[in-house]
């Protein structure tokens, strides 16, 4: 299968860097690192972020002016939430949460902040709610405040823009997100993860991001997969085409106002999450129910996730086993109110 090590030991050949040059080129990047997950590559960005703070001071624990605010929003990714724990016990970050996509209470916390180097990191398409992080109002807060911006693109890679770059291409403003994170096993159906960065970004987080310097690098059979699917996926226009119809389709049958392929059908307790899912197993589809720690407490959920291959009778089908199971009017959309739990 490939690698039998880590990738600054054994473990990087040319697939890997023909890998890496495809997707610096579909986020419109200097530079691209792979990792051996999604999740292994938040973690090496946000423990890199949290060592400038360390690099600078002296000695020791960094100054109070020397530390890095991380501004995170409250439903991001549990592999952010744990990448920011560990850099906070460096003592070298201080963890600044802010509520879910709200751009108010987010410029309130920047205005009051004295630490000169700030970082918001966001997932740009939440994974489990199914909304877009407001990319347009965080770039207007980027020229304010001049921070460093890090989206989680995972689930928008592949999937929006006209190329498939992501969220940033989406709203037009990929010269103004300075990082991008992303998994390739969503829409390139492969695994690993990957950080399109600068040049400098990325020898920092090759020397002091600890979950990738020391895992073993992707097999090479995956790595050469997933660069073959980002071709794809850039030529074969019809694919994007293709779910985002479906997605216009879901929202005219149901009139649940969906904005993504990821839809999120809150019901409230797990047992009618879990009645829900084993009903629609039942009639044909395979529709999970999110329940905690994933989610908070009362907001468990039916997750449905649209591709590119469903067909518009598969959604009626969809539709009408859903109907049988849950009330449309009854049900939540989105958890704008909840604070995370992880």
């Amino acid at each position: 299968m490939g690698p039998r090590g880590s990738a600054l030991i054994c473990g990087y050949t040319n697939y890997h860097r023909l890998l890496e040059s495809a997707l610096a080129d579909l986020k419109k990047k200097e530079d691209c690192l792979l990792c051996p997950t999604g999740f292994a590559a938040n973690m090496a960005l946000i423990t890199a972020v949290g060592s400038v703070g360390l690099l600078l001071a002296e000695g020791g624990k960094p100054k109070r002016d020397e530390r890095v605010a991380i501004f995170s929003d409250a439903l991001n990714h549990a592999s952010i939430i744990d990448g920011i724990r560990l850099a906070e016990k460096q003592g070298s970050l201080v963890n600044i949460v802010y509520r879910h996509c709200d751009m108010v209470h987010l410029n309130s916390l920047l205005s009051s902040c004295t630490m000169k180097k700030k970082v918001v990191v966001t997932d740009s398409l939440f994974s489990m709610d199914g909304d877009f992080a407001p990319i347009v109002e965080l770039v207007k807060l980027r020229r304010k405040h001049g921070f460093l911006l890090a989206i989680d693109d995972a689930h928008a890679t592949l999937v929006c823009g006209k190329t498939g770059g992501g969220a940033a291409e989406k709203f037009k403003c990929e010269n103004d997100v300075d990082i991008c994170i992303g998994t390739l096993s969503k829409a390139s159906g492969c695994h690993g993860g990957f950080i399109a960065c600068s040049k400098k970004w990325k020898q920092l987080i090759q020397s002091r991001g600890r979950s990738f310097i020391f895992s073993t690098s992707t097999p090479v059979p995956i790595a050469a997969a997933a660069h073959a699917a980002v071709n794809v996926a850039k030529q074969e226009t019809w694919r994007r085409k293709a779910i985002w119809n479906r997605v216009l389709e879901f929202r005219a049958m149901t009139r649940i106002p969906i904005t993504s392929p990821i839809i999120s059908l809150i019901v409230g307790s797990e047992v009618k999450a879990l009645e829900a899912s084993r009903h629609l197993l039942k009639s044909g589809f395979h529709v999970t129910a999110i329940r905690p720690p994933t989610v908070p407490s009362n907001s468990c959920r039916l997750r449905i996730a649209l591709s590119a291959v469903h067909t518009r009778d598969d959604l009626r089908k969809l539709v009408t086993a859903l109907s049988e199971c849950i009330n449309f009017e009854e049900i939540g959309f989105n958890c704008k109110n909840y604070s995370s739990k992880l």
